[in-house]
């Protein structure tokens, strides 16, 4: 490989990288916005229904525990 190849590689490298972390930096910023945007709609939700995020997806009687006891779900439930 001579002089002019071994720059231009380094070169098309260089600009790979670049090109990828602007892409990882916007994906990340996206999946941040959705998640500050889900935060918010589950928080106004839990403010019109008066049930908390837990239970709006169906896990509240894990949580409430006597429910999750009786069930068996969980391990140390006898």
């Amino acid at each position: 490989m001579n002089q002019q190849q071994a720059s231009d590689k380094w070169f098309q490298d260089s600009a790979a990288h670049a090109i990828h972390e602007e892409q990882l930096k916007q994906v990340e910023r996206f999946n941040g916005r959705a998640a500050m945007l889900g935060i918010v709609i589950g928080v106004l939700t839990e403010a019109i229904t008066g049930q908390g995020i837990v239970h709006q997806i169906g896990l509240g009687p894990l949580v409430d525990g006597y429910v999750a006891c009786s069930a068996k779900y969980l391990p140390f439930c006898f």
